[in-house]
């Protein structure tokens, strides 16, 4: 975040909702830690979460997007809070296409050569987001931006670097740890 208050108001409001844990953890990436950021935890605190999504908002400001999306399940509430902060359409990434009712990978509409921007609680490698990155594009839409809450700096941004996408942490681990 650009904004020094902002990011200062972001790690007060993860602290103070109990989303940083420290101890001995497993990550989705199959890494150890001694830190843990529960997003889950700031997501679903209504004034974390309104924190969060004014953050987000600031930076995507001025840029030319149609939708905003996140990836199920992390990323719902927070690409929901930045589409009402922002007014962008919102866009939802399923892990896999569902084979019943209206089917698909997607909820929400986008148009072949659309600009969707991403929204991730916590990335440590990019490999979750790099698959809802990849069935986007296969779809004919545009991503190169995500917007993570936290970056782990453990490898993401480059990760994501090499496909072409810039990753824009709200805040990194070490400004929480």
């Amino acid at each position: 975040m650009s904004d020094g208050n902002g990011k200062r108001a972001l790690i007060d409001a993860l602290k103070a909702c109990g989303a940083v844990k420290f101890g001995d953890f497993t990550l989705s990436s199959g890494k150890k830690s001694t830190y843990y950021i529960d997003i889950k935890k700031a997501s679903t605190d209504p004034a974390t979460l309104k924190v969060i999504a004014k953050g987000a908002t600031h930076v995507i400001k001025g840029l030319d997007l149609d939708a905003v999306g996140g990836v199920v399940l992390g990323g719902v509430p927070l690409a929901t809070a930045v589409s009402l902060e922002s007014g962008l359409p919102l866009i939802l990434i399923r892990k896999s296409s569902k084979d019943y009712g209206t089917g698909g990978r997607f909820v929400g509409e986008f148009e072949k050569g659309s600009k969707i921007l991403l929204l991730e609680d916590v990335t440590t490698s990019g490999g979750s987001v790099k698959d809802a990155i990849k069935a986007i594009r296969e779809a004919g839409a545009v991503v190169d931006r995500v917007i993570t809450v936290v970056d782990r700096e453990s490898g993401a941004e480059k990760s994501l670097s090499d496909i072409g996408v810039k990753l824009v942490p709200l805040v990194r681990a070490s400004d929480l740890i």
